[in-house]
């Protein structure tokens, strides 16, 4: 899978310089896709400098050329689709059909709006105190950028990233996870073969030491982008402190999901299923701690039990199957753990609860819906990327809101009501970056996705992510 590719740097495919590699292997039969390359510190130096090169040509461009120019990407990225999709669901193990959705949905159409979107950066005219003069506010591109991209979304979130970037008029070195390299892969390359400029676009991969470090030391970047957990966040801002990048962080979740008594319980009960289990719960906006009235409890447990059941599961690249494997043992490990203290604390097990059946490798765990958990189990206090669903109830909307928002993280709730009202107040209500009503999509193009509170600061998507990539120059200008 990996021989065709390697590092990306200054527009041309090459393996590390002390021929350095590292296999990446399925979560579906624990063995090895292929061996990837794993760049030295030098790598990543020249990909900062050939980046930089590319930049000040880059930045010249007229909006309307980089348009053309992201357009071309997409056009490359529709025609070589299947292969795509296969790629990430051999590296992550997700079905084909969330695998087909990632790419040719929600990947294209990060560079098809962004062509689009940078045909609109826009400055403004201030009326000027001084006479005869006026004051000129214009956008200028921020630099070089460096981003750092997590194995769960190994296609769209690269490319969230990268069509900002080059619709702002930046270059970028991106690091994707070296769990998932090839899906990056195969989207860097497209981007070669649309003609995007060499050095403009690069790649590197490999331990932190050689990828990390030397592009959080470089005063070159002028900004950081990632997505992944929160400790990885505030370790970043640290060291993004000592050259003063900039920086946006899509970082971890634990989102709330309130079923309201007024609500439509089979849309409630599909929405949460889907939204719940899709990707092996392996989703930071997966609602995690579902909230639903007293009066719907019961019947609301039982619907998503059935539903949890008729789940099949297995190798992705089968078309029929609807739930992949955990990315890794140690996912496994920790689920079990979630699962275990759950239990301790005198949850009941609804369905599901341990590592499935029927699977001679893999890293396979039940979809499990757990009931009558307190609110300090793990289950509900903390993240638990994975399939796992703990329902409670609730009495009245006061304690559903004070108990969705007792926690550090923000990225995403959700609410079902008919009442528009409610929805109103709702989003008022509910403290966290992103609020779907009735809905659970929430990530596209034209909308900025990021949290609150420990779970990060900037967008992607959104004019608001093209902003990201800008910086703001005044200009006072008097005759």
């Amino acid at each position: 899978m990996y021989q065709n590719y390697g590092l990306f740097i200054n527009g041309k495919w090459r393996p590390a310089q002390d021929g350095g590699t590292a296999p990446v292997y399925s979560p579906v039969s624990e063995t090895p896709l292929g061996d990837a390359p794993s760049a030295t510190r030098a790598d990543t130096e020249e990909a900062v400098h050939a980046a930089s090169r590319a930049m000040s040509e880059w930045r010249e461009k007229t909006a309307f050329a980089r348009a053309d120019t992201l357009h071309a990407v997409a056009d490359e990225m529709t025609r070589r689709a299947e292969e795509a999709v296969r790629v990430i669901s051999a590296e992550t193990g997700k079905p084909l059909a969330q695998s087909r959705r990632e790419w040719e949905i929600l990947s294209i159409d990060q560079f098809r709006w962004y062509a689009e979107e940078a045909r609109r950066i826009h400055g403004q005219t201030i009326e000027s105190r001084a006479p005869g003069g006026r004051i000129e506010v214009s956008l200028e591109p921020v630099g070089v950028c460096a981003a750092f991209t997590a194995w769960n979304f190994p296609a769209v979130l690269p490319a969230r990233k990268i069509a900002p970037a080059l619709a702002a008029g930046c270059a970028i070195v991106l690091r994707p996870s070296s769990q998932t390299p090839g899906s990056a892969m195969i989207l860097i390359d497209c981007i070669r073969a649309a003609g995007v400029p060499d050095g403009l676009v690069n790649l590197v991969v490999g331990a932190t030491d050689a990828t990390y470090a030397p592009l959080m030391e470089s005063p070159v970047v002028r900004k950081v982008s990632l997505t992944g957990s929160t400790r990885v966040g505030q370790q970043m801002l640290r060291d993004a402190a000592a050259t003063v990048k900039k920086a946006s962080m899509e970082l971890g979740g634990n989102a709330p999901l309130i079923v309201f008594e007024d609500a439509d319980l089979e849309t409630a009960l599909n929405t949460t299923a889907a939204a719940k289990f899709a990707n092996a719960g392996q989703v930071c906006v997966a609602p995690d701690r579902l909230y639903v009235h007293e009066s719907l409890h019961d019947d609301f447990v039982a619907g998503l039990v059935a539903r949890a059941k008729a789940l099949k599961l297995g190798d992705g690249m089968d078309e029929s199957v609807q739930m992949g494997p955990l990315i890794k043992a140690r996912r496994l490990e920790e689920t079990e753990s979630v699962v275990a203290d759950a239990l301790a604390a005198g949850a009941k097990v609804r369905c599901g609860g341990g590592r499935a059946s029927g699977f001679n490798a893999g890293h396979f765990f039940e979809p499990t819906v757990i009931s009558d958990a307190p609110d300090s189990a793990r289950v509900l206090a903390e993240e638990n990327f994975s399939p796992v669903a703990a329902v409670t109830p609730f009495a009245d909307a006061e304690d559903a809101y004070r108990r969705a928002n007792d926690s550090d993280v923000g990225l995403a709730a959700y609410a079902f009501t008919r009442s528009p009202g409610r929805a109103r107040e709702v989003v008022e209500a509910l403290h966290s970056g992103m609020v779907g009503v009735n809905s659970a999509a929430l990530a596209c193009a034209e909308a900025p996705f990021g949290g609150t509170k420990f779970s990060g600061m900037g967008r992607e998507g959104g004019r608001e992510a093209l902003l990201d990539h800008m910086e703001t120059k005044l200009a006072q200008v008097a005759f």
